[in-house]
């Protein structure tokens, strides 16, 4: 026989209260003047009875749908190599197991319609959404904003009000290339993360190219490798430089997935890492510390600024103003035995 589901009546008769009591305790509903003694039988016959809230009747009750969206705006096919989305994952969980939401995640390619946010919002019952690494053309964005959805962003976009947890990616790519510098190279090449259309890939070579005229050194088209997120990229990107006969003593890689491809070409190539040519990475993936050699890289806090993305999107969807609606973390160089 089918087991029977345990409803919310039968957590009411065993806690001597009514169906709505049961209710108001359970999905927490703001001003309910409830004694402290009776949320506690609520409760405990609810964990005695093994109780599951009903989602439908929840978001009813509270009017919200207690789900928030991740929004992801690349392929498929590059998310399935992308080493930095678990700890993106991993901070996101931490924050939604404390708080009783659901995690729905979604893709956006670059070809969507500016709507796709709005009818994202609305087909998939979300309360609000993270949106991970947002490109420059993306118009849908502007829609977002004046439709007032609770959104944050993980990255930062020019000429945009909504709120966004991210780094300082212009700095930490000159300190990565200050590092090369001052280990007295002058020939440095740069491979970087991403498609133009992203912020990171501006910021990341606008910190490469200061850092160079900084020291007196020239920049070079020639010196310049393009990745697109994967270790495949890396790979092309380094062997299309090395093809060309672009000479370089080191190489800064503006993400340390696209670096797995870009070590994996210079060791096909014959070169030895980090004597013939030194490489320095950025985001330190957990494997970075495990490579051969371990990599040096730029310490990006993922797993912490998507816990801080989620904290803040969860009190936009309360209400609550939020007390810093851009949050600017620091990054940290990381040395070992790749330069």
């Amino acid at each position: 026989m089918a087991k029977k589901r345990i409803t919310s009546q039968d957590v009411a008769n065993l806690a001597e209260v009514s169906r709505t009591t049961v209710s108001l305790v359970l999905n927490e509903v703001e001003g309910a003047s409830i004694p402290v003694s009776t949320r506690e039988k609520v409760r405990h016959a609810a964990k005695e009875l093994g109780y599951v809230p009903n989602m439908a009747a929840r978001a009813l009750a509270s009017q919200r749908a207690e789900a928030i969206g991740l929004v992801m705006t690349r392929s498929p096919e590059l998310i399935s190599s992308d080493a930095f989305l678990p700890q993106i994952l991993g901070g996101l969980l931490r924050v939604i197991k404390q708080q009783d939401f659901r995690l729905l995640i979604e893709i956006v390619e670059e070809d969507h319609d500016q709507n796709v946010y709005l009818e994202l919002a609305k087909a998939k019952h979300i309360d609000g959404m993270i949106i991970l690494t947002p490109r420059m053309t993306d118009n849908g964005l502007k829609l977002l904003e004046d439709m007032n959805i609770p959104a944050v962003l993980l990255g930062t976009m020019p000429g945009y009000n909504l709120p966004c947890v991210d780094i300082d990616n212009y700095k930490s790519a000159y300190t990565a290339t200050e590092y090369l510098i001052g280990l007295g190279h002058r020939e440095i090449a740069c491979v970087l993360n991403a498609p133009p259309s992203y912020i990171t890939w501006q910021d990341r070579m606008n910190g490469y190219k200061d850092a160079l005229t900084a020291a007196g050194l020239s920049y070079s088209e020639s010196l310049i490798g393009h990745g697109e997120f994967s270790p495949e990229s890396g790979y092309k990107a380094m062997k299309n430089l090395l093809d060309a006969g672009a000479t370089f003593t080191a190489v800064f890689v503006a993400s340390d997935n696209v670096a797995v491809g870009v070590k994996a070409a210079l060791r096909e190539a014959g070169l030895h890492i980090p004597n013939d040519v030194s490489i320095i990475g950025f985001d330190d993936i957990p494997t970075a510390a495990f490579s051969d050699p371990p990599l040096t890289t730029i310490h990006l806090p993922a797993q912490e600024m998507a816990s801080k993305a989620c904290l803040l999107l969860l009190d936009l969807i309360k209400g609550k103003e939020p007390a810093e609606k851009k949050i600017l973390m620091d990054t940290e160089l990381v040395i070992r035995k790749s330069c």
